[in-house]
């Protein structure tokens, strides 16, 4: 595959680019990641390969198009997979939408945006990463914190598009780094430094194969991280369609709920009228919170 040759991925309408394009300009990191008006690019590691990819929203067309390294051509069925799964493009909007059409809260919030998807993380291991520097810091004071790592950790890429030449650091090397002075608690550097040697050693994995429920008790059994990591993980990093993070600020003081908000064990229990897809549901509710 040369580094000119593009590859569409089709999805089955409604699908929102304005709602990645929002999700990602509060998260793209200087360096690996850039967001341009109806694109956007970053660096990838994938099975010992390393390169970067663009996707572009047509706006004519149900599909994105998909722009690689000449490097991608030894992954490129699993780079594919992922960049499906990173902009959910294998949904059925349709079937969600019937699944909440009796909810009096969720089908207007659908009927609105029918569009709305779930914006999924390329890695897992990035995504834990950046939930776990993300614990009670905003969305901005995060993105701050994990850029560091980035420039502090992350290899250089070369031969990348302007404002990509950076990648994102291994487990390794963020499991042996000095992290003095990146900003962080030191609670924080430990649980996160701790994490990353577990998957390090292999001691981890990062993978749902035996459901997200597996994985989430897995997380949590580590020191420093909580349920609400736990889910948040099992939903951006791998798109699980029930992961639920009921604790989630942004889900509780949803204007839905009306000025007090809900508690998590409310929530907790009004979710369930909405599995398999709680995820879904979040995905409105956090839409909800930011304005939408």
């Amino acid at each position: 595959m040369t580094q000119n040759e593009t590859i569409k991925l089709p999805y089955q309408a409604p699908w929102s680019w304005l709602q990645f394009h929002e999700h990602l300009k509060l998260r793209a990191i200087a360096g690996q990641e850039s967001l341009g008006e109806r694109d956007y690019c970053r660096s990838f590691r994938l099975a010992g390969v390393t390169g970067w990819f663009r996707v572009t929203a047509l706006p004519d067309q149900d599909a994105l198009l998909l722009t690689c390294s000449a490097s991608a051509s030894a992954c490129l069925p699993a780079l594919v997979q992922r960049v499906r799964r990173m902009f959910d493009l294998d949904a059925d909007p349709a079937v969600i939408a019937a699944h909440f059409a009796a909810d009096l809260r969720l089908a207007p919030m659908l009927a609105r945006n029918p569009g709305l998807r779930l914006p999924t993380a390329f890695d897992a291991f990035e995504q834990a990463v950046r939930a776990i520097v993300g614990q009670q810091v905003t969305v901005k004071a995060a993105v701050t914190i994990t850029g560091r790592l980035v420039n502090r950790l992350g290899e250089a890429l070369d031969g990348g598009p302007t404002g990509i030449d950076r990648l994102f650091p291994t487990p390794a090397a963020l499991a042996a780094a000095n992290l003095d002075g990146i900003g962080m608690p030191g609670k924080r550097v430990q649980t996160l430094q701790h994490f990353a040697t577990q998957v390090a050693n292999g001691e981890l994995r990062l993978d749902i194969n035996q459901g997200a429920a597996e994985l989430i008790e897995r997380l949590c059994a580590l020191p420093g991280i909580g349920p609400w990591t736990a889910e948040y993980i099992a939903l951006r990093a791998f798109g699980d369609a029930d992961a639920f993070p009921a604790s989630d600020l942004g889900l509780l003081k949803a204007p839905i709920w009306g000025a007090a908000g809900i508690t998590a064990r409310q929530l907790q229990a009004h979710a369930e009228a909405w599995r398999p897809w709680r995820a879904y549901a979040a995905a409105h509710l956090w839409h909800n919170y930011s304005g939408g």
